[in-house]
C-alpha cells in the first residue's frame, strides 16, 4: 500500500512507494508492452496501460489533507502509461504526424476519465525519453499520473498566472506569447495554432515550450484543426531534438493543464520540453544549487538555441 508522507519544512507531499524498487531496469530479452508479451493486446496502435509499479492507485484510502509535523494519507489517484506504439525499436521523433494524433485523442480520453473522478485534482501528462533521464524500459511511451492534489511546481505557476490576471486584467501567457513573436529571436516553429519558441528565461539547455496562440486551458478544449496542428508541432519538436546532435535527445516533455476542478480562466494550454543534453558530449545535471537551492544554472544562451535548433532540419 502506498502513502503520501507531509514535509511541513517545503509544505509538499512526498509519494512513498516502495513496491517501485523491485521495477525491471532496461530489459533487452522481454517488454511487456510489445505485442505477444501476454500483457497487452496481440495488436494496437496506442494504447493505456495500468502501471504495474504505480505510486498512485484508485483503491488506495482516500487522501486528507492534513499538515501536521508527521501526517500522512493515502496515495488515491492512478498512475497510467501510454504505450504510443506496437513496434519497440521506434523512438517519438520517428512517429509521423497521423500517429501523434492518435497519441493526442487517447490523452485526451484519458483526461475526461480521470477529471471526472471526485477524488482526482490534478493530470500530469508527461514523457520521460533516454537512459539519462532515468526511463527503465525502452518501448516508446509517456505517462500519466492523477494526483490527489496539486501539485507544488503548477501550484507555484497557477498563482503567477492568477496574480497577473488580476493585476493586469490579462493572460499572462498570451503577453509573453505576443512579447516572444515580437522579439522573434527565440521562436523555433510556428504553424496556424501553435507556436514553439525557447523561453527568454530557460532553465534547461535547448528547453522549449509549445504554445497555443488561442487562448483555451487544455486538451478538453482542442478544436478538430488545433489538434492536427498540436501534432504536427510535437512532431517536428522531437525531430528537431534528435537531429541536434544526430541521437535521441534525453528529455523531458511535460502536458500543463489547469487543476482538473474549478474555474481557472488565467490558464493556458501549453506543453513544456526539458533536453538535460547540454552538448553533443555533455549533460546538464540537476546538481547542488539545482536540487538544493532550486536555482538554474544554464550553461546555454535561449536565442543561440533556438537559432540552432530552427536551423536543424527535422526528417
Amino acid at each position: 500500500m502506498n502513502e503520501l508522507r507531509w514535509h511541513p519544512l517545503l509544505r509538499q507531499w512526498v509519494a512513498i512507494a516502495s513496491g517501485r524498487q523491485g521495477r525491471p531496469q532496461m530489459p533487452a530479452e522481454w517488454c511487456p508492452f510489445c505485442p505477444g508479451s501476454g500483457r497487452v493486446p496481440d495488436s494496437y496502435e496506442v494504447l493505456i496501460y495500468p502501471n504495474d509499479f504505480a505510486a498512485f492507485r484508485l483503491d488506495n484510502p482516500p487522501f486528507i489533507a492534513e499538515a501536521g509535523l508527521f501526517d500522512s494519507t493515502g496515495a488515491r489517484g492512478a498512475t497510467d502509461v501510454v504505450l504510443y506504439h506496437p513496434n519497440h525499436n521506434l523512438t517519438p521523433a520517428q512517429l509521423p504526424v497521423g500517429h501523434w494524433c492518435k497519441i493526442i485523442r487517447l490523452w485526451t480520453e484519458r483526461y475526461r476519465q480521470l477529471a471526472a473522478h471526485p477524488d482526482i485534482r490534478y493530470i500530469y501528462i508527461f514523457e520521460n525519453t533516454g537512459v539519462a533521464i532515468g526511463v527503465t524500459m525502452p518501448h516508446p511511451h509517456g505517462q500519466i499520473y492523477a494526483f490527489p492534489f496539486v501539485p507544488p511546481l503548477v501550484e507555484r505557476e497557477l498563482e503567477s498566472a492568477a496574480d497577473y490576471h488580476a493585476r493586469e486584467r490579462a493572460c499572462i501567457y498570451c503577453r509573453l506569447l505576443c512579447g516572444e513573436l515580437a522579439d522573434g529571436r527565440r521562436i523555433v516553429k510556428q504553424n496556424d495554432s501553435f507556436i514553439a519558441f525557447v523561453p527568454y528565461a530557460s532553465r534547461f539547455p535547448a528547453e522549449m515550450q509549445i504554445c497555443a496562440r488561442r487562448h483555451f486551458a487544455g486538451l478538453s478544449d482542442l478544436q478538430e484543426g488545433e489538434a492536427r496542428d498540436l501534432a504536427a508541432m510535437v512532431s517536428v519538436v522531437r525531430m528537431k531534438y534528435d537531429n541536434l546532435f544526430g541521437f535521441q535527445m534525453p528529455l523531458m516533455m511535460i502536458l500543463r493543464h489547469p487543476p482538473a476542478k474549478g474555474d481557472h480562466p488565467y490558464f493556458h494550454f501549453h506543453i513544456d520540453f526539458y533536453p538535460i543534453q547540454r552538448s553533443a558530449t555533455k549533460l546538464k545535471y540537476l546538481a547542488g544549487v539545482e536540487t538544493g537551492a532550486g536555482t538554474f544554472l544554464n550553461d546555454t544562451i535561449a536565442e543561440e538555441k533556438a537559432q540552432e535548433l530552427r536551423e536543424t532540419e527535422p526528417r
